[in-house]
């Protein structure tokens, strides 16, 4: 019998890295190591030293395999998937200049507006990248360091996501893939390249940037000779381009061109997003035009405030997060970080309809019916930006994949369920990100498409499958009206 060999799957989120050891011929997950990370800033700032992200990655690896029981000598390969539109910036040593801006820090609302208003509005972006600059991108973010960090814009030698910055640590080679490149607001999807004229604009040059593998699947390089000894691994494994997490998530849910098209999936985390892989090229302004990490697409709305959000107003009412009911006539808006989807990054969050007999545990619960109401309004622009119609009864009958932190907590599941009307799938198979990132790094390793892949491993996960619920209409439409008709003074926006 062949000795096993496993692969080593990176997820790095906002708040740790988690590094998945994994079967390549099963998918078997053996081993999850984690390490946190420190994310610092008040009001708007949300920044992270990339050092941070290295040396977390390095821990989790090490405790992944330590967990496994396994020799070093059996990982044939490795793969990260990282958090979104983070700004890295390097030095010509390759050294972070300063902390990365995270994908959640909304300081760059102004210049976000101003890129928009330069092109000629929304529609002139999302025919060019696919997506209107919001705070979260990573233009926005180039725009607001050149504007409010002169000296360590000017010193930048080269700019990468928080992705892309990992993996040429492993590789020593300056990469990253279509999907994460996309969330950058300077790579067209049209044409599947950067934008000179965006990169122009912005005071880029192409040789600031890593260059475009065809899929985060391709092998760009191998693992290097100072990045395996710190990571205990062997010199010359495969190592994939990576993507970006929710790109990754969509793999490890076996979604792309050689498995599911044009499923929903939801995903509960500190963000929320609703995402489906489609061989449609999205053309909305209300939603981010993604590539997808094997060369579909990957619509996709995403709002800021989601379980953290959440978790946070049952901290103040000092409840645990599980002793909620519904809400009642009362509606909380959530937005405690500024809101992403819809468009509203100076919004704080909003709390109206009480009476004498709300009940905390109702307050509780309006939080969640706000928080998930924000992410599913976005589910019908989703479907026909995937070709679909949402009012036939075969699209409407598709059963929403709900992943993330969120999906293992009981009052989310039913929350979403109640707010939705769809069956709901829970996946089987756990940490989808990582396991993506696994499957990339089995395809670079000569696995084939990391679709596929993926999809093969799945068929042995033992999914939840919960019928559809009635729909809470009065509760949507309540909800819907009181987001509507709030004013900017209300929302801060």
């Amino acid at each position: 019998m062949p000795p096993r060999t496993v692969v080593i799957g990176v997820d790095s989120s906002t708040q740790s890295t988690k590094a998945a050891v994994t079967d390549t011929e099963t998918g078997e997950l053996l081993a999850v190591g984690r390490a946190p990370h420190v994310v610092t800033g008040e009001g708007g700032a949300r920044e992270t030293d990339p050092e941070v992200w290295w040396l977390a990655l390095c821990d989790a690896v090490a405790a992944g395999l330590k967990e496994s029981g396994l020799s070093p000598s059996s990982v044939v390969g490795i793969a990260v998937a990282g958090q979104q539109h983070g700004l890295v910036t390097l030095d010509r040593a390759g050294r972070p200049l300063r902390p990365a801006l995270l994908w959640n820090d909304t300081r760059s609302a102004p210049q976000a507006a101003a890129l928009v208003a330069e092109l000629g509005g929304p529609e002139a972006w999302t025919a060019r990248t696919g997506t209107v600059p919001v705070a979260s991108m990573t233009a926005t973010k180039w725009r607001w360091l050149r504007e409010n960090d002169p000296s360590n814009a000017e010193a930048t030698a080269s700019v990468r996501l928080p992705h892309d910055f990992l993996t040429e640590r492993l590789a020593g080679v300056a990469a990253t893939d279509p999907g994460d490149a996309s969330g950058t607001c300077w790579y067209s999807t049209a044409t599947g390249a950067y934008d000179p004229d965006l990169l122009e604009r912005l005071g880029l040059s192409v040789s600031m940037l890593p260059e475009v593998a065809a899929t985060g699947g391709t092998r760009i390089g191998s693992l290097t000779e100072s990045a395996a000894e710190a990571l205990g691994l062997p010199a010359g494994i495969a190592v994939a381009a990576g993507t970006g997490d929710n790109m990754s998530a969509a793999v490890g849910l076996g979604l792309g061109g050689a498995g599911l098209l044009d499923h929903p999936v939801l995903s509960l985390g500190t963000s929320g997003t609703v995402f489906a892989a489609s061989r449609t090229r999205p053309a909305s302004t209300a939603l981010s035009g993604f590539a997808g990490a094997d060369g579909t697409y990957l619509p996709l709305a995403c709002t800021l405030n989601c379980t953290l959000a959440v978790d946070k107003v049952a901290s103040l009412l000092g409840l645990h997060r599980d002793d909620a009911t519904p809400g009642g006539e009362a509606v909380l808006l959530p937005y405690l970080d500024g809101e992403r989807t819809p468009d509203l990054p100076t919004s704080s969050g909003l709390r109206t309809g009480l009476r004498h007999d709300t009940t905390p545990q109702q307050l509780l619960g309006a939080a969640y019916e706000g928080a998930a109401f924000t992410v599913l309004r976005a589910l019908d622009e989703l479907l026909l930006a995937c070709g679909l119609d949402p009012a036939d009864p075969e699209v409407a009958g598709r059963p929403l994949r709900l992943i993330g932190g969120g999906a293992q907590g009981r009052t989310w599941v039913e929350t979403v369920r109640r707010l939705s009307g769809r069956p709901l799938i829970v996946p089987g198979s756990g940490e989808l990100v990582a396991l993506g990132a696994a499957a990339l790094a089995a395809s670079a390793a000569g696995g084939g498409d990391p679709v596929a892949v993926a999809a093969r491993w799945n068929e042995k996960s033992e999914d939840a499958e919960l019928p559809a619920a009635e729909r809470d209409t009065e509760t949507w439409e309540r909800i819907g009206s009181v987001l509507d008709r709030a004013s900017e003074p209300l929302l801060g926006g």
